[in-house]
């Protein structure tokens, strides 16, 4: 039925123009394979030490046994967490992610009352969601029947559910919703949240990652696919877990399954002042693609494409971009591939162009990955530091690239681009501008 022309005219004047605001990182939070808080996580990195061990999560037969978990995870010591909370939400995401979102308002120093509170969003990913739970309700339905599967089952499984969660226990009421990017979800939730906070949608957003994939099934995947590393005797990470992820080396075989979660505050230019926020970074640049290729191998045409988008996204050109936080998983093809995206996007300006892979000290957090990599990435520009590709050997394929090699750096840098691929073909790579 065809609406009459006062009515179509009427629509379209009540959609609201895009306001076309400015965005900024105003804090964060983290949990790591190094650290339970994004401060003892970055204490660490800046140190240049990794966070792997064989799993103590769960009993796995595999040479892909070394992992990243976060130290000294108690849920049970956080302030808002009993007995049966825990037994209730045993989607480990769920409390992660609330734990993660009380610490970046904090550090963002942001109060959720009547005027913040609706106009706050959530937007956090995962690649594997609560795979732990449904793996304790088939338990329970195989020894105990179907009268002892939880009824909190279906909610765990939910992927909105983290964010949901933390809006009950901090009182924001904007849009909460999961983005799924597999292994890029990070920096889609906060592309996304960032477009939403540009258009007027919401003033403040938390945005980032989260997965807890260390179950039997994830591990045993992942290993079969030849995704993870296996570090028998002949490897160098026998001895010492903390070489077990080297991105770019000559040796790299895989890369370390881990545990984390990543959660960055956004906020609007014009609410800094009247709040007392901090801006640490600005989101200038957003490029997303798809391959349309193979559901894990790269096609680099596309991902060319997502970062040259993301740079003429944020206004700049190729010379402007002075550090590059590298996806690096530390797999023999992913690398190669990234390294030839970057050569094809920077050409011979490439090798004057610091690239650092914070997998080699957190391993692969998956859905959580680009948003842990966003903050540390912003917090080195705070303070002046690159931080390390730790566990390097020069691979001559690769030729001779500033990795930053082994040990962070006291550097300056200005303007930032973050990467993110994921299984599916899905490209996500954000612009960062520092703010001191």
């Amino acid at each position: 039925m065809k609406l009459p022309a006062c009515v179509r005219v009427g629509i379209l004047q009540d959609m609201k123009a895009p306001k076309n605001r400015k965005v900024y990182v105003v804090g964060y939070g983290a949990a790591t394979p190094l650290g339970a808080t994004f401060s003892k996580s970055w204490a660490r990195a800046v140190k240049g030490e990794a966070g792997f061990r064989k799993v103590t999560r769960c009993e796995v037969r595999t040479l892909s046994d070394v992992v990243g978990e976060i130290p000294d995870w108690d849920p049970l010591a956080l302030d808002f967490v009993d007995e049966k909370e825990i037994y209730n939400w045993n989607a480990a995401f769920v409390i992660l992610t609330m734990a993660v979102c009380q610490e970046a308002l904090r550090h963002a120093g942001l109060s959720m009352d009547q005027k913040t509170a609706p106009r706050t969003a959530c937007l956090v990913g995962s690649a594997i969601n609560g795979a732990d739970a449904f793996r304790v309700a088939m338990t329970r339905l195989e020894q105990k029947g179907p009268r002892h599967v939880s009824p909190y089952l279906l909610p765990n499984l939910c992927a909105n559910i983290p964010s949901g969660k933390a809006g009950i226990l901090l009182g924001f009421t904007g849009p909460v919703f999961s983005p799924q990017g597999a292994c890029a979800s990070g920096n889609h939730a906060i592309g996304l949240a960032s477009r939403m906070i540009r258009d007027g949608d919401c003033d403040f957003a938390l945005a980032g990652g989260v997965d807890m994939p260390l179950l039997p099934e994830i591990i045993l995947g992942f290993a079969n696919m030849n995704a993870t590393v296996k570090v028998s005797s002949r490897d160098r990470a026998w001895q010492d877990h903390s070489l077990a992820s080297r991105p770019f080396s000559i040796d790299r075989k895989g890369f370390v399954l881990s545990e984390g979660a990543g959660v960055v505050v956004l906020a609007a230019e014009e609410m800094l002042a009247d709040y007392g926020l901090k801006p640490r970074a600005e989101v200038l640049g957003v490029g997303w693609t798809s391959d349309a290729w193979h559901f894990t191998e790269p096609n680099p045409e596309t991902i060319i494409r997502t970062i040259r988008e993301a740079i003429d996204d944020a206004g700049l050109r190729v010379e402007d971009i002075q550090y590059v936080n590298a996806h690096g998983t530390s797999t023999p093809k992913g690398d190669k591939v990234e390294v030839e995206c970057l050569k094809a996007v920077f050409g011979t300006r490439l090798k004057n162009v610091p690239i650092s892979a914070n997998k080699s000290q957190l391993g692969h957090t998956l859905g959580a990955a680009a948003a842990i990599d966003a903050a540390l990435t912003i917090e080195g520009m705070q303070t002046g530091i690159l931080l390390p590709t730790i566990n390097y050997l020069p691979d001559p394929e690769l030729e001779d690239l500033d990795f930053v090699p082994n040990e962070a750096r006291r550097q300056q840098v200005e303007i930032t681009l973050s990467n993110a691929f994921g299984f599916g073909g899905t490209n996500c790579c954000l612009i960062f501008r520092g703010v001191n």
